[in-house]
């Protein structure tokens, strides 16, 4: 697609930054509120308890947030290893063009995010850049662009992955639905027919839609790349030496990642529930160290990965104010009422999805959105007789859809690729378009 058609100037026109639209978010789920709720203290005026109920969520996710703050630095200061520089350069020797770079970016991406979404946004932010500075270097003419919306694709996908929140959450013996849904193992999600199916197709559809639009898209610009160097050589002495000591990042790195280990032999969970965030931070920090070597190299690149985490440090809490508004005015119980009303058991999973999707645009967190409207798409389902562990999915394929609108999550790798939003929206938006269309399928045949 060339860079001076009609659609991608239109899109890129209308487009501010990710954090002027938090704003606007905020601002547009404020007044809703206020229109669509009634107050619950008369004694206050409703504005003001809006105003309190986006203060009580602004500081509801602060550990959440350090989560996803960890996951990110920790993803990025491993992709800043020799041992991934040398994986993902190898790769790059095959990204000869647009349309086959943007697939295999988008392979790469889509297949990470099964495993670990926080590593799939890494990896393929990462990827993509190297790409391009490999195309640089070599005076390859590509659609950058084009490569950072491969790269994010991945995010379209994590929610039908063993990193999901819905599907992990419904899996454990004493999740806060277990006495109205019980226990729902993932071989009934996770590993159920219809999402290895909705996987199948991605993987094949979404890399080759990535190749089409390469194939009739134009060269842009490559910005001026400056590859981070966390290998100077300095003079050390005395105790500094230890930051330069091998063994030491080796002996935690290896203690980490063995009792990782041990953690998962001794474990009884056949379906690994106990690998939620907390784990896969812990695995990432020991093999930070291990692939560094150093733990002056592991600090420096720290520092650099840091950097692609300052939008999510900032707009968390803006968003985590938006769902306390939702949750706390009501607001998120009548959308979802609303599409409860107009199902039949064969609709209500595409209206769950089509719910989940409008309410990831405000709140863009999948755990979060789970606690709010999990109970709701739950409580439905019986009613009308819907399996729930389909439920779970529909929600969770919806949750995921609006990533590629919603620029949010995209914010690491804008920082790593040095793209703007309003560069790789214009494509993501068209490969939502076809996700919407791979989930409505798999949801009404199966």
């Amino acid at each position: 697609m060339k860079e001076d058609h009609l659609y991608l100037r239109l899109v890129k026109s209308l487009l501010p930054s990710p954090f002027s639209i938090a704003i606007v978010l905020t601002l547009v789920t404020y007044v809703m509120a206020w229109l669509m709720t009634d107050s619950q203290d008369d004694s206050t005026p409703y504005a003001i308890q809006l105003l309190g109920f986006w203060e009580q969520g602004f500081w509801e996710l602060l550990s959440f947030s350090m989560q996803m703050v960890l996951i990110l630095v920790l993803g990025h200061t491993l992709a800043l290893s020799s041992f991934a520089d040398h994986m993902l350069n190898t790769l790059t020797k095959y990204c000869t063009s647009t349309a086959s770079a943007a697939a295999i970016v988008s392979l790469l991406s889509i297949g990470v995010s099964f495993f670990n979404w926080g590593l799939c946004l890494i990896v393929g932010a990462v990827f993509a850049r190297k790409v391009g500075e490999y195309a640089k270097r070599n005076s390859l003419a590509l659609n950058y662009p084009l490569l950072g919306a491969a790269g994010y694709s991945g995010l379209m996908t994590w929610h039908g992955g063993f990193s999901g929140s819905a599907p992990l959450k419904v899996a454990e013996s004493n999740h806060f639905l277990v006495e109205t849904i019980g226990k729902i193992p993932i071989n009934e999600t996770i590993l159920s027919p219809m999402n290895l199916t909705a996987w199948g197709l991605l993987m094949v559809i979404i890399p080759s839609l990535f190749y089409y639009l390469g194939s009739r898209s134009s060269a842009t610009a490559l910005p001026d790349f400056h590859p981070p160097s966390i290998n100077d050589l300095i003079k050390v002495k005395g105790a500094e030496k230890l930051d330069h000591s091998r063994l030491l990042a080796y002996g935690l790195g290896g203690i980490i990642l063995l009792f990782s280990l041990y953690k998962i032999i001794s474990s009884n969970q056949s379906n690994f529930s106990f690998i939620n965030l907390n784990y896969i931070n812990f695995v990432l920090f020991g093999l930070c160290l291990i692939t560094h070597g150093t733990i002056h190299t592991f600090l420096i690149a720290m520092q650099k990965a840091v950097i692609g985490a300052t939008g999510i440090i900032i707009q968390f809490p803006l968003y985590a104010g938006i769902m306390g508004i939702m949750k706390y005015s009501g607001m998120v119980l009548i959308f979802s009422d609303f599409f409860i009303q107009i199902s039949t058991p064969t609709t209500f999973p595409v209206f769950t999805l089509l719910s989940a999707a409008i309410v990831n645009t405000f709140v863009p967190s999948g755990g979060g959105q789970w606690a709010v409207q999990g109970p709701i798409v739950c409580n439905a389902a019986l009613v009308l007789g819907v399996p729930i562990n389909k439920a779970v999915m529909a929600l969770s394929y919806g949750d995921q859809l609006t990533n590629m609108l919603q620029p949010f999550w995209a914010l690491p790798l804008l920082g790593i690729t040095q793209l703007k939003a309003k560069d790789i929206l214009p494509y993501s938006f068209i490969v939502m378009l076809v996700g919407l269309v791979i989930f409505t399928g798999v949801l009404l045949i199966f």
